[in-house]
C-alpha cells in the first residue's frame, strides 16, 4: 500500500519546491515566469550569496514562497530597466530552458548583492482579485448577522484589499459596489451566485509588519515586481489601486498581526455592526505564536458576541494538503463552526461558489 502523499506546502526539498512552483506558474498562464523559476535550479551549486542562501534554505521553501521571492527580484531587474534580458523570456521569444538557465546564472552572478535581499521576506501582492471572494463572503454573512461591517485585515501589504469597499464587483451576475469605481472585479463565476445582499462596510483598516506605500513610486514598483509579467490585467488592477489610494490612502498601520488583532478586539464595538477579522493568502506567513495569540483573542471575543455585536472570522487561505485556496467563515453568535463557502484562483481569475 502506497504511503500518503505529503502535503504540498510541506515539501522539504528546495529543488522540488522550485520545480513545483515553476509548474504552478505555467499552469496558471505564466509560462515565461515558470521557465525563469525553473532556471533557479541551475544556480543551486553556484558560489554566489544568493545561490548559497537558496540551496541551504532554512524552513519549508514552498511554504515560505522562496521561489516567488527571488522571482520578484528578477522581474524587478526588467521593470526598473536595470537589465531587460528576461523580457524576451516573459514574452515567449525565448523558450529554450538551457538558454534561460544560463541567463539566470549570469543575472545572479551580476546582481548578487541586489537580488539577495529579496529573499528576506515573503511576496507582497495582496492581489485585488481576491476581494471577489471576500465580498461574496460578506454577502453570505449578511443573511446571518448584522449586514453592517467593521473590517479588520491582517497582512494588508499595500492595503489593496483594505479598500475593497471602493471596488465594483460582478459576482455571478450580481453587481455590488460603487458604479463609478476604477477598480472592476469580475471573476469567472462557477456555481450558483452568492446571496443578492448589499453589505455595508462602515469601516476598514489593516496592519502589516512592512506596509507598502502606494504613493511611493519605488514601493509601488516593488509591489508590481511580484506580479507575474504575463498577467497584464493584474498590473492594471495595481494601477487602479494606486489611483484610489491617491484619493484616500488605505488605513494600514505598521504592526504585527497578533498585536493588531488583540488591540482591535479590545476596542468598544458599535451596536448594530458586525466586527470581521479577515485575511487572504497570508496565514502561512504569520508566526506560530501570533497565530495562537489571534486564536485566543477570537475565542475570548466570541464568548461575548451578541446579536447586536456579532463577530466573524473570514479567510481566503491555502489548504496545506491540496493547495486549494479556500474561503472559510466562522461567526458568533452562531455555531462557530468553519463554513467552507468556496474555492478561488489565487489571483482572483475565478471563484467556485459552494455554499447553498
Amino acid at each position: 500500500m502506497a504511503g500518503k502523499q505529503a502535503p504540498v506546502m510541506d515539501i522539504v526539498s528546495v529543488a522540488d519546491a522550485i520545480e513545483w512552483q515553476a509548474r504552478h506558474a505555467e499552469e496558471g498562464g505564466a509560462p515565461g515566469t515558470g521557465r525563469v523559476i525553473r532556471g533557479l535550479l541551475a544556480i543551486l551549486d553556484g558560489d554566489t550569496a544568493t545561490a548559497r542562501r537558496i540551496s541551504n534554505w532554512h524552513g519549508l521553501a514552498l511554504k515560505d514562497a522562496m521561489p516567488l521571492r527571488i522571482a520578484g527580484g528578477l522581474h524587478n531587474l526588467v521593470l526598473t530597466g536595470a537589465d531587460d534580458r528576461l523580457a524576451r523570456v516573459y514574452s515567449g521569444q525565448i523558450t529554450d530552458q538551457p538558454s534561460i538557465d544560463r541567463l539566470i546564472c549570469e543575472l545572479v552572478e551580476t546582481y548578487d548583492a541586489r537580488l539577495l535581499p529579496w529573499l528576506d521576506g515573503p511576496p507582497q501582492t495582496n492581489e485585488a482579485g481576491r476581494s471577489a471572494s471576500l465580498m461574496a463572503g460578506l454577502m453570505w454573512l449578511s443573511e446571518r448577522v448584522c449586514p453592517r461591517f467593521e473590517m479588520l485585515e491582517i497582512g494588508s501589504s499595500a492595503g489593496i484589499n483594505t479598500m475593497m469597499e471602493r471596488y465594483r464587483f460582478a459576482l455571478g451576475g450580481i453587481a455590488v459596489g460603487p458604479e463609478n469605481s476604477p477598480m472592476r472585479i469580475e471573476p469567472e463565476w462557477r456555481g450558483t451566485p452568492p446571496p443578492d445582499t448589499r453589505p455595508e462596510i462602515v469601516s476598514i483598516r489593516g496592519c502589516d509588519v512592512a506596509p507598502v506605500d502606494l504613493s511611493d513610486p519605488q514601493q509601488a514598483l516593488r509591489l508590481k515586481s511580484y506580479v507575474w509579467p504575463e498577467a497584464t490585467h493584474r498590473m492594471a488592477r495595481i494601477d487602479a489601486a494606486i489611483d484610489l489610494a491617491s484619493e484616500t490612502p488605505p488605513d494600514v498601520v505598521k504592526l504585527d498581526a497578533g498585536s493588531f488583532v488583540v488591540e482591535a478586539l479590545e476596542r468598544e464595538q458599535e451596536s448594530g455592526v458586525t466586527r470581521v477579522l479577515f485575511h487572504s493568502i497570508v496565514w502561512q506567513y504569520v508566526p506560530d505564536d501570533q497565530q495562537q495569540s489571534i486564536r485566543r483573542a477570537i475565542e475570548q471575543a466570541a464568548d461575548s458576541a451578541t446579536n447586536e455585536k456579532p463577530l466573524a472570522w473570514m479567510s481566503l487561505e491555502t489548504n496545506r494538503e491540496t493547495f486549494k485556496h479556500e474561503l472559510v467563515i466562522r461567526y458568533w453568535p452562531g455555531d462557530g463552526e468553519k463554513h467552507l463557502l468556496g474555492t478561488a484562483h489565487p489571483h482572483g481569475a475565478w471563484v467556485e461558489w459552494m455554499a447553498s
